[in-house]
């Protein structure tokens, strides 16, 4: 099948340098019983000796069918290599299961866990193999290898497609009235109100499940970045806050702004996710703030409907500089006190090569471009996944804030709960989100905190 090829990943981040105090620990791996070609990519002959690496992965369905494509795949080409796979929950309790298992020694030889802020608080300089000199990570694009690195190391590749932060809409209910995808917040307030006199709720909310209440803010960050490009490293360094930046304020303000202006559906706060998005391809609701991620399940419960459903990046306030938010996929990490560190390092490799996203494409759609150089997404996916492609071919993307610093508080969620819901004033919830990250800054003994 015809592949599009991306032109370019370039991400028009802030690059970002972490200066935090998590303390660099040396040491050399050895004990490997492959042969010496195996981290460049060998051919797995019968002539090297046998090894088993043990995985571990999150026990939701998409993560564990990606886990198995890649475990298939690489065992068929490296029959030397065994791979033993295990799962743990995700959320907190994942969280915690990972801490501790690097805590205690007992962690697996090869792991997928989140990159970004997450990644930050394993303590990578201490628990995870460095890989910055790796041949294979010269197939990892820029973008990426700043949201797994620290202090200039870099330590994971990527394991899926990238995920957009933006607004799902139902191209139906667009043509009906006449409307064009906004470039600009004010473009998006008037296809609302029109959408609203059509009697059709403007804006979906789903704040049962609280956490959708972030998107707004969230994917606002091109906007932010592009407005104060040193905003991430300024915040990371307590220099610059939401509430005392203006650029940041205005996400806040367009969380209130879209409630303020009655465009939100009046049951959001017993809304799901779930009904979210059926709300959106019945057409009762007309766009919805959300990241790319939610496609597998738009095709699965929606097959009818996909492709009438669009998406745009969350417009700024102007249009010469609209741009999208991306949020960076998983990463595979390798153990640092590892005995197989060949063998783990020829399994990363795997994953990072063209070879690896096809295999993944095969088992789990891309909701975004791959971050490996070269690669490709299928023509099938669905139309709103290749509305995304614009943005990163003009190198208009930017990664979410929590891919280029290690802050981000814990009560988020609900804070924009209570401005999306009118509970709070924009700059109060701008105000109490400063304060909340305040201990998890603390936590990671970031310097000026």
């Amino acid at each position: 099948m015809k592949n599009m090829k991306l032109k370019s990943l370039a991400m028009t981040a802030t690059a970002l340098v972490l200066t935090g105090t998590l303390a660099a620990c040396g040491g050399s791996n050895s004990g490997s019983n492959t042969g010496t070609n195996a981290a460049a990519g060998g051919n797995g002959g019968s002539t090297e000796k046998k090894v088993t690496l043990s995985f571990l992965v999150d026990n939701t369905q998409d993560s564990v069918n990606l886990a198995n494509a890649y475990v298939d795949a690489f065992q068929k080409k490296y029959p030397n290599i065994t791979i033993e796979m295990e799962t743990r929950p995700g959320g907190g309790e994942g969280d915690n299961i990972v801490k501790t298992r690097l805590a205690t020694g007992d962690m697996t030889d090869v792991f997928f866990y989140n990159s970004g802020s997450l990644m930050q608080a394993l303590s990578p300089e201490k628990n995870i193999l460095d890989l910055t000199n790796e041949a294979f990570m010269s197939d990892v694009v820029d973008s990426f290898k700043q949201t797994v690195a620290v202090n200039g190391k870099v330590y994971g590749v990527p394991t899926s497609s990238t995920i957009a932060g933006g607004w799902f809409y139902n191209k139906k209910i667009y043509s009906d009235l006449g409307l064009k995808v906004p470039t600009t917040w004010a473009e998006l307030i008037a296809n609302s109100e029109k959408i609203k006199a059509a009697g059709i709720s403007p804006v979906i909310g789903s704040y049962k499940d609280s956490w959708t209440s972030q998107l707004v803010v969230l994917a606002d960050y091109y906007n932010v970045q592009a407005q104060v490009p040193s905003f991430a490293e300024d915040f990371t360094a307590h220099k610059a806050t939401f509430a005392g930046t203006p650029a940041a304020l205005r996400s806040f303000e367009k969380l209130q702004e879209l409630y303020d202006k009655g465009f939100m559906n009046k049951d959001m706060l017993a809304t799901t996710y779930d009904a979210g998005l059926k709300m959106l391809a019945d057409g009762k609701g007309a766009q919805y703030p959300m990241l790319s991620f939610a496609t597998p399940s738009l095709v699965q419960n929606f097959p009818d409907e996909i492709e009438n459903i669009g998406f745009f990046a969350q417009p700024g306030d102007d249009a010469a500089k609209n741009g999208l938010s991306v949020w960076m996929p998983g990463a595979g990490y390798i153990y640092k006190e590892t005995k197989n560190v060949e063998a783990a390092k020829q399994f990363l490799a795997f994953m990072a090569s063209v070879e690896g996203t096809q295999v993944a494409a095969a088992v789990s759609k891309p909701t975004g471009p791959y971050l490996i150089k070269d690669a490709t997404i299928p023509d099938d996916v669905p139309t709103l996944v290749k509305d995304m492609l614009p943005y990163f071919e003009s190198g208009k993307t930017a990664p979410a804030l929590e891919f280029v610093s290690p802050v981000k508080g814990p009560s988020l969620e609900q804070i924009t709960v209570e401005v999306g819901a009118g509970i709070k004033k924009a700059a109060e919830g701008a105000a109490a989100y400063d304060k909340d990250v305040e201990k998890q800054a603390k936590q990671l003994g970031l310097a000026g905190w």
